[in-house]
């Protein structure tokens, strides 16, 4: 049961870490091209990786799940609006289960 007090202090100074020494350690703007697309990409990789995954499995069946992501690129690399995606892939979803619940 102690080793649970040393698992969260070592999960505090590493989130500690991260948060504070960028700002301590950098000063000057970044320069750096590379570096700075990095940065800027991270955020939207991170919620990616996150998302990707609750898509595919928050349905009874991955087929669905996969129809309702490949529904949603598609879509939004038209030019739909956010709502508009969101509706679909849920009508998407719901057509599929209802199909596979009667084969």
């Amino acid at each position: 049961m102690n080793n649970v007090y040393i698992y969260i202090l070592i999960m505090a100074l590493t989130i500690f870490a991260i948060r504070v020494l960028p700002l301590t350690l950098i000063r000057k703007k970044i320069k750096n091209k590379i570096l700075r697309s990095f940065l800027f990409y991270v955020p939207y990789v991170t919620l990616a990786v996150m998302t990707f995954p609750a898509i595919i499995y928050a349905t009874s069946s991955i087929w669905s799940g996969v129809a309702a992501l490949i529904t949603g690129v598609v879509l939004s690399y038209i030019g739909v609006s956010l709502f508009g995606v969101a509706v679909s892939s849920c009508v998407v979803v719901f057509v599929i289960e209802l199909i596979m619940k009667f084969i």
